[in-house]
């Protein structure tokens, strides 16, 4: 991999992760400091620093860091830093990574539940299940290896007493993808509550997957 640090001058990509960070809490999906992102960026990635509130977070502040782990000079970066790195190294085909603590998906991480095809919606994910990864303490290789594990074909996971990941070819659709995990969560813990939820089968999931190609935001950049 390259060990000379990614320019750090892509201005767009730089607002992009400021106004995806403040879309995480306007949509709910985070609160305080907790979530993180990053993106792809020349031979590395961009990724929001550790512990700066989204509502006063800058452009300038987040950090450029090569695939070899080092971080530009300045503040530090996320310390879940790792599993970013390693998913974009692992999924060439992906170019955002977006994790938080959604209320209803951090529910089901807390009891270490997948969440099965009790909507179509599911196939959004890549799968007819959303995984949880077992539990691991945060920013620590082992979360990062769990969490590749739980992503194996899929575009989002559960971290068990933790939160959520979502993965995409762009910021636009990962964060997507993550608001309609969290949905799915909800509707989930509610029919729950109602009765026996119905399960599709695989093959269904499977075949909406690959209607799915074609569905949600394709090719924008916030």
């Amino acid at each position: 991999m390259p060990t000379t640090l990614p320019e750090s001058n892509d201005n767009a990509a730089r607002a992009g992760l400021v106004s995806a960070m403040r879309d995480l809490l306007a949509l709910g999906l985070s609160q305080g400091t907790s979530g993180n992102i990053s993106v792809r960026s020349a031979d590395g990635f961009l990724v929001t620093p550790s512990g700066i509130p989204a509502e006063v977070l800058q452009p300038e502040h987040i950090v450029a860091m090569t695939f070899t782990g080092e971080a530009s000079p300045g503040l530090a970066p996320s310390s879940e830093w790792r599993f970013h790195r390693d998913i974009l190294v692992a999924r060439p085909e992906i170019n955002a990574v977006v994790h938080a603590h959604p209320t209803h998906c951090t529910a089901f991480a807390m009891c270490g539940q997948d969440i099965p095809a009790v909507h179509y919606m599911i196939a959004a994910a890549g799968g007819p299940t959303v995984r949880c990864a077992p539990y691991a303490p945060y920013g620590t290789e082992a979360l990062s290896a769990l969490a590749l594990a739980a992503l194996k074909d899929r575009t989002a996971c559960l971290l068990a007493n933790h939160g959520m990941i979502a993965i995409g070819p762009d910021l636009k659709k990962t964060l997507w993808l993550a608001v309609e995990i969290e949905a799915l969560c909800q509707q989930y813990a509610i029919a729950l509550q109602v009765g026996r939820p119905i399960l599709l089968e695989d093959d269904e999931i499977w075949r909406t997957v690959e209607r799915f190609k074609s569905y949600g935001p394709r090719n924008l950049e916030l």
